[in-house]
């Protein structure tokens, strides 16, 4: 008489362990190819708007939030000098901070590839804004998983002035 029941719980227990995966709905798939499609090509245009440009000395503050150092933050100003970073200064003290923490921030060519990445990554939430003059990025926003905590990243890119 236990044998039937031992084989039905056994059954029940197997079947919850192979529960189908939940995956997204074709419409959500269809949604977030467009929003990667969209996002390629403000991305081009703005790319190809600041290349036009042809600005390779300039400065701008750039700050950052997301879950990491205080002085990893900024905001700090950071100076291009025929295309490559010659300085990245703390706004509060003037002083030079630590030019590791802004590397991956420190020309709009790598600001642009930070878009890029996050598109190839098919980040959950990409958000960026584009000066419409000179085609920089002012503000990007990304959270490449939405269901994990502090991997956010809110980037400020203000001021930005060419140098001569």
């Amino acid at each position: 008489m236990r044998l039937p029941i031992v084989i039905g719980a056994g059954l029940v227990m197997s079947l919850s362990l192979h529960t189908p995966v939940i995956s997204k709905s074709p419409i959500v798939v269809a949604q977030s190819s467009a929003r990667s499609q969209n996002d390629s090509q403000q991305l081009k245009t703005n790319q190809r708007l600041w290349n036009r440009q042809n600005i390779s000395n300039y400065r701008y503050t750039f700050s950052r939030s997301c879950f990491c150092t205080a002085e990893a933050r900024g905001p700090v100003i950071i100076e291009v000098r025929n295309g490559r970073t010659t300085s990245v200064t703390s706004v509060a003290t003037g002083q030079p901070v630590n030019p590791e923490f802004f590397q991956k921030y420190d020309t709009v060519p790598r600001l642009f590839d930070v878009i890029r990445d996050a598109i190839a990554k098919k980040a959950d939430s990409l958000d960026v804004k584009y000066n419409s003059t000179l085609g920089y990025p002012t503000q990007i926003n990304i959270d490449y998983k939405s269901q994990i905590a502090d991997e956010e990243e809110y980037l400020t890119i203000e001021n930005l002035q060419q140098t001569y």
